[in-house]
């Protein structure tokens, strides 16, 4: 196989270590990261250490393990075999606070739009109306704020969703294909909320089979197939240049087996 080791990173340098004197708790680092489950491994030795700012986005085929990851790097499955660490911290719940995850199909709770939010500041132990409605502002819902949440179109549940996400101001959001079957419009109006969050300093993992999201919104990307690593570089080379056949023909649009 030759991929873009992790030990070389992006284009030959080093991968970026942790910063382990700050502890800076967006990085993520597995090493020997697995999972079996009913004796199928799913998800197969994956070493790699992210750099703690930027958007990655993570790609390949259908069943290459991209969603298992995220998963596994939020504590939401344990490994089988391996670590995760984040700012070179075993995760724990006080690691997993400072994370947010939102997934493909928006889980909205049977109140308004305004008490979805508030039902997460709350669990933080914030009352505030007005940080409450600036999230739904951000989010273009502020005018939907008294109507049921489950009232809302597709792509105005998945911005909730990201609202109540944002709202506990998180280091690090975990995304699963959060744009999958959404209107052109809703896909634009996510991309740059997501690209506004990174601007203010939270680390992106976004799983995604859109080349053209990848070209839009990607610093890095982490390509896996049958739950192995194949390639993780530069968003640019790897798009460009991609190193392995089975990449060459995810993005030429062949069928990868």
């Amino acid at each position: 196989m030759h991929m873009r080791d992790a030990v070389n990173g992006i284009g030959g340098a080093r991968a970026p270590e942790p910063d382990r004197a700050t502890g800076d708790c967006r990085a993520a680092t597995f090493r020997g990261l697995g999972l079996s489950i009913d004796g199928t491994p799913l998800v197969r030795d994956l070493n790699l250490t992210l750099d703690p700012t930027g958007i990655t986005m993570i790609m390949g085929p259908n069943g290459a393990g991209k969603s298992l990851l995220l998963k596994l790097l939020h504590g939401l499955i344990a490994p089988s075999s391996g670590e995760v660490s984040w700012g070179g911290q075993p995760l724990s719940n006080e690691l997993r606070r400072a994370q947010s995850m939102v997934f493909q199909k928006p889980v909205v709770l049977r109140r308004s739009v305004a008490a979805n939010v508030d039902f997460v500041l709350k669990a933080r132990g914030i009352r505030d109306a007005s940080r409450r409605d600036a999230l739904l502002a951000h989010v273009d819902l502020l005018e939907h704020a008294h109507q049921p949440a489950r009232l809302l179109s597709g792509g105005e549940q998945q911005r909730l969703a990201l609202a109540r996400a944002l709202a506990t101001e998180p280091k690090v959001m975990l995304m699963d294909e959060p744009t999958a079957s959404l209107d052109p419009a809703s896909v634009l109006k996510i991309e740059e909320i997501v690209q506004d969050a990174q601007r203010r300093g939270t680390k992106i993992l976004f799983v995604t089979h859109d080349l053209g999201q990848a070209e839009r919104l990607a610093d890095d990307i982490v390509f896996m197939h049958k739950g192995r690593l194949h390639e993780y570089g530069a968003a640019e080379l790897f798009l460009s240049r991609p190193e392995t056949e089975e990449a060459r023909n995810f993005l030429q649009g062949r069928i990868v087996v």
